[in-house]
C-alpha cells in the first residue's frame, strides 16, 4: 500500500527531495557497510529543509491580559487573551515572566512564540474539566476526539515554545497517572471504534470517558521549535508532534516517572531534529510512532527524515525506539553523539511491531553512542511485542545500522525476533564493542547480519550471513 503525503495545513504536499530519493537508491546498490556510509550522506541533506521559524519583534506579557503569578489563580483566560492578540498582531512572543502562573489548556495560534522565561514556571490544572471541550487529538496511534493535550495546535504555522523556564504537568499518583488503570475498557471502546472504522467525529471522549492526554502536542501543523525549556510530569507522553512538519526540539529537558511517560514521541512526521536533550522517563526516552492497526492505515502516513544527535538517555525503557504504534511505518532515523547510562534504561535502540501493527521499519542509522549500562540489550528488534504474531500484517525491518557503539554493561548484546515468513534482514554492526553481556545473542528470523569488527567480552566477531534465517544462540 503507497504512503499518503503528509500535507501542510495549507494543502500543500511535502515530499522527499529529488536527491534523498537518488540517494536511497543508490543505497540499493551497495554492501552493508557501504550502506551505512552512504545513509548518514544524508543527513545535511535532510538537516538542509528543517529551519527554525522566525518571529516579529513584539512581545506580550501575559500579566498584562489578567496573569497572576501566584500559582493560585486561574490564568488560562490571561494565556488566550496574550496568544489571540499575538496571533492577531501578525505574530510575536508571549511572554512568562519569573513568577508560577496556574492555568489549564493552552492552545498555539500562528506565528506565536511561547516564551517561559527563566525562574518562570507553568503549572497545569489536575482537572480534567479544564481541557475540554475535546479536541481532534490521536490516542495511542488511533484518532479521537478527547481531551485538549496540556498545550495544544492544530493546524497552525510557525509556533514555538521557548525559555529557560519549566513546565509541570502536576501529574502523580493522586490524579491523572491512576487512570492507567481506570482507563482500560475506554482504551478498548476506541481501539475497537478504529477497527470498525467509525468516523473520528464519531469518537468523542473526554468527561467521564478516562483518556489521559499527552502535554505537548502539535497536530497537524508546520514549523515548530521547543527549546530551551524544562517539562515534567505529564498525564501522558511528554512531547507528541503529530502529521506535523518541520520540527526541532532543542535542549530540552524532560523529567517525569508516571505510566507512559514517554520523552518525545514523533509520530506520522517528517523533517524531525532532536538534539542536546535530557530524558529521565517512565518509559520511552524517545519513540518514532505511525499510527496503530486499522486507524494508521486509514491514516496511512509514516514517520520519515528523523535526526536524534547529542542527547542524554538516563531513566526509560528505550532509549531510541521505533513502534509499538508503527503501522504507517518509518524510515531515514539517525541518532548519533549520544550518551545513555542507567540500570533502568531497558534497551539503548529497540524496533518493536507484531503483525497485528504491520508497517516497514527500514534505513535506521545509530552512530558514535555510548552506553554505560542497559538493563537488557543493546539492540533489540521484536515482532512479537503487545498482540505477537496473531494478525495479518507481517512487519517488514530492514537496513538497521550501528557503527561505533559500545557498552559496559547488559544482558544482552542483541535480542532479535522476526518471523521466517518476514525475516528482519540488512543488520549491520561496525567498530561495536560490548562489555559484561550476560548472556549470548538471540537472534532469530533474520537474514543478511553482518558484524564487522565487533568484539563482544573481549572476543571479536566477524561474521556475515546472507541467505538463511539464523537460529537462537548461533552467534
Amino acid at each position: 500500500m503507497k504512503h499518503r503525503s503528509l500535507e501542510s495545513p495549507a494543502g500543500t504536499a511535502i515530499v522527499p527531495g529529488r536527491t534523498l530519493q537518488v540517494l536511497f537508491c543508490l543505497i540499493l546498490l551497495v554492501g552493508a557497510v557501504g550502506q551505512a556510509n552512504a545513509g548518514w550522506e544524508l543527513v545535511s541533506e535532510i538537516l538542509s529543509g528543517i529551519k527554525a521559524p522566525q518571529f516579529p519583534d513584539r512581545e506580550f506579557n501575559i500579566t498584562d491580559y489578567g496573569a497572576v503569578g501566584d500559582g493560585q489563580t486561574d490564568c488560562t483566560e490571561a494565556f488566550t487573551k496574550a496568544i489571540s492578540a499575538a496571533h492577531e498582531a501578525g505574530g510575536g512572543r508571549v511572554v512568562v515572566p519569573a513568577a508560577t502562573f496556574l492555568t489549564g489548556a493552552i492552545h498555539l495560534k500562528s506565528n506565536v512564540n511561547l516564551h517561559v522565561s527563566e525562574d518562570a514556571v507553568i503549572k497545569f490544572s489536575v482537572d480534567p474539566n479544564n481541557y475540554l471541550p475535546p479536541v481532534y487529538t490521536r490516542f495511542e496511534g488511533v484518532e479521537c476526539m478527547s481531551f485538549s493535550p496540556l498545550i495544544y495546535a492544530y493546524e497552525q504555522e510557525n509556533i514555538a515554545i521557548t525559555g529557560q523556564g519549566t513546565l509541570d504537568g502536576q501529574a502523580s499518583d493522586g490524579n491523572w497517572w491512576q487512570w492507567k488503570t481506570t482507563q482500560r475498557e475506554d482504551v478498548k471502546a476506541l481501539r475497537d471504534q478504529g477497527e470498525a472504522g467509525v468516523p473520528v467525529k464519531q469518537r468523542v471522549y473526554g468527561n467521564s470517558k478516562k483518556l489521559r492526554p499527552n502535554m505537548i502536542q502539535p497536530y497537524k501543523c508546520k514549523n515548530f521549535l521547543m527549546e530551551g525549556v524544562t517539562i515534567k510530569n505529564s498525564p501522558m507522553w511528554h512531547i507528541h508532534p503529530v502529521l506535523s512538519a518541520n520540527i526541532i526540539v532543542r535542549n530540552v529537558k524532560v523529567i517525569g516517572h508516571g505510566p507512559n511517560n514517554d520523552g518525545c514521541n514523533p509520530e506520522s512526521c517528517r523533517d524531525v531534529l532532536i538534539e542536546g536533550c535530557y530524558f529521565d522517563t517512565g518509559d520511552d526516552c524517545i519513540a518514532i510512532k505511525s499510527g496503530r492497526n486499522n486507524d494508521g492505515r486509514r491514516v496511512n502516513v509514516l514517520s520519515e527524515n528523523i535526526i536524534i544527535r547529542n542527547c542524554q538517555m538516563k531513566d526509560g525503557h528505550g532509549g531510541v525506539v521505533i513502534g509499538s504504534e508503527m503501522t504507517g511505518g518509518a524510515r531515514n532515523i539517525f541518532a548519533e553523539n549520544c550518551t545513555m547510562d542507567s540500570p533502568n534504561l531497558d534497551r539503548a535502540l529497540r524496533i518493536k511491531t507484531n503483525s497485528v501493527r504491520g508497517g516497514t521499519v527500514e534505513n535506521v542509522y545509530l552512530r558514535n553512542v555510548k552506553i554505560g549500562q542497559v538493563d537488557e540489550a543493546v539492540l533489540k528488534i521484536n515482532f512479537y511485542y503487545g498482540e505477537g504474531d496473531t494478525g495479518n500484517y507481517p512487519p517488514t525491518v530492514r537496513n538497521i545500522n550501528l557503527e561505533n557503539v559500545t557498552s559496559e554493561k547488559s544482558k544482552y548484546a542483541l535480542l532479535i525476533r522476526g518471523y521466517d515468513r518476514s525475516p528482519i534482514t540488512g543488520v549491520c554492526l561496525k567498530d561495536c564493542t560490548f562489555n559484561n553481556v550476560q548472556k549470548s545473542n538471540v537472534l532469530v528470523g533474520v537474514k543478511k547480519l553482518t558484524l564487522q569488527n565487533v568484539k563482544i567480552n573481549g572476543e571479536f566477531q566477524n561474521n556475515t550471513v546472507e541467505e538463511e534465517a539464523i537460529p537462537a544462540g548461533s552467534l
